[in-house]
């Protein structure tokens, strides 16, 4: 191993596994609460557009101020208590269920408020990443917890999809739940000494959310990024919020190949994931970023072709090549907005991008009911493929395209001690 790599930390060892098993939960919902809705519920496109707009609806409520707060806690306590909040929460569909008691409400009030959670735990796990490894070992850091959300993504949803088919919907419900309770108990054994909270002065939330949003959107690099993911999430979301009526009532295909049609995408992001550092160690850094995109992302295209036979053979095989891009990207991106931003705006950088990209798939979510109720399934599905296609742009038209290196780290900010003086501005 390098001696600078995060495998020779324990505590990075432990969030390795911890955020592992979360991340299992997270996808095995991700199948199993929209065909819950339905298979057992009998939810129309519309219904389940707002299931699926709900459970990303909170970062764009509370994901700009939700890094404000984490830039001021105790970050493994954060993760914790998201992780238990998902379990219970997750854990009440089946038990409603049981009791011939679930309604479209309860599911509605679960992937909102489990959203909640997530926003913490997706913010603070990313802050505290920094905190754990050295700045030079943060792209093998960013590779491997990448590769591990992609794993997830083989693992979960084709685990969600076989427990929908062989244990019914709300038992693969029962088993996130469980999930998340592991994670929760597993970050206890996290023994890594946090810094404390940097003091804030007399900046107040408002003006410290601001100083987040300029600093990403102020950066034409941060903001490129920004943009590129932002619409590779709302394609996919318009897609993918379709599949599960798609496979369920148009093909006629159980849940199961549902399930591996998505972990064939999640196959894609590991692939790209793995191949990030050494295409960027011959290509450049923003050269990888740029190439990945022009050559890759309109395999898109392939997605609404999808049917019984070849075509899901055809399909499936341009969503792996889209994640393909995906995985590069998230690899490579998160590093590099990592390098530039100093420690005590992390959250708040997370955030920005947090509120951007998941405030993206609660709009693809919305979108696309609306799209499925007025131009049927397919329909929806060009759209949203046409969108990933054109993603790339952002990113393939900026600065970040001749960038061949990560920056040098940039330095923390100190807080001057708060001092007596008229309210401060937003």
């Amino acid at each position: 191993m390098q001696p600078t790599s995060p495998w020779r930390l324990p505590a990075f060892r432990v969030l390795f596994s911890a955020t592992a098993l979360s991340q299992l939960g997270t996808n095995v919902s991700y199948v199993a609460v929209p065909l819950v809705a339905v298979a057992a519920l009998d939810a129309t496109p519309g219904q389940v557009g707002a299931l699926a707009t709900l459970g990303t609806l909170a970062f764009l409520l509370i994901g700009l101020p939700a890094g404000a707060w984490v830039d001021r806690m105790r970050q493994r306590r954060l993760l914790i208590a998201a992780d238990l909040a998902r379990a219970a929460l997750f854990a009440s569909v089946p038990l409603a269920w049981w009791l011939d008691a679930l309604t479209l409400g309860q599911l509605y009030a679960v992937v909102l408020l489990s959203g909640c959670a997530a926003v913490f735990f997706d913010v603070g796990s990313q802050s505290v990443l920094p905190q754990l490894v050295d700045r030079a070992a943060l792209v093998q850091a960013n590779a491997a917890v990448v590769s591990l959300q992609a794993a997830a993504n083989v693992a979960g949803r084709g685990a969600g999809g076989g427990l929908v088919q062989l244990l019914t919907a709300p038992v693969a419900v029962a088993c996130a739940a469980g999930a998340h309770l592991a994670s929760a108990l597993q970050l206890l054994a996290v023994r890594h000494q946090e810094a404390a909270p940097r003091p804030t002065g007399t900046a107040g939330l408002r003006a410290q959310i601001t100083e987040g949003l300029r600093h990403v959107l102020g950066n034409p690099e941060l903001r490129a990024l920004a943009l590129t993911a932002a619409l590779g999430n709302l394609g996919s979301q318009i897609v993918n919020t379709m599949l599960p009526l798609l496979f369920v009532r148009e093909l006629g295909l159980p849940a199961g190949v549902l399930g591996l049609y998505w972990g064939a995408g999640g196959l894609g992001l590991l692939l790209g994931a793995r191949c990030a550092r050494p295409l960027a160690a011959r290509l450049g850094h923003g050269r990888t970023l740029a190439v990945a995109g022009l050559a890759l992302a309109p395999a898109a295209l392939l997605v609404p072709l999808i049917g019984r036979g070849a075509w899901l053979w055809l399909a499936g095989a341009g969503w792996v090549l889209a994640m393909f891009k995906t995985g590069t990207d998230n690899v490579l991106g998160v590093s590099l907005r990592q390098r530039m931003t100093p420690d005590d705006l992390l959250g708040r950088m997370n955030a920005t991008f947090r509120f951007l990209l998941t405030g993206a798939l609660a709009v693809g979510a919305a979108l696309s009911g609306v799209l499925g109720e007025l131009v049927g399934v397919r329909g929806t599905l060009w759209v949203g493929a046409v969108v990933i296609a054109l993603a790339f742009l952002p990113v393939f038209l900026s600065p970040v395209r001749s960038r061949r290196d990560l920056p040098a780290p940039e330095p923390t900010v100190e807080v001057s001690p708060p001092v007596r003086r008229c309210a401060p501005r937003a």
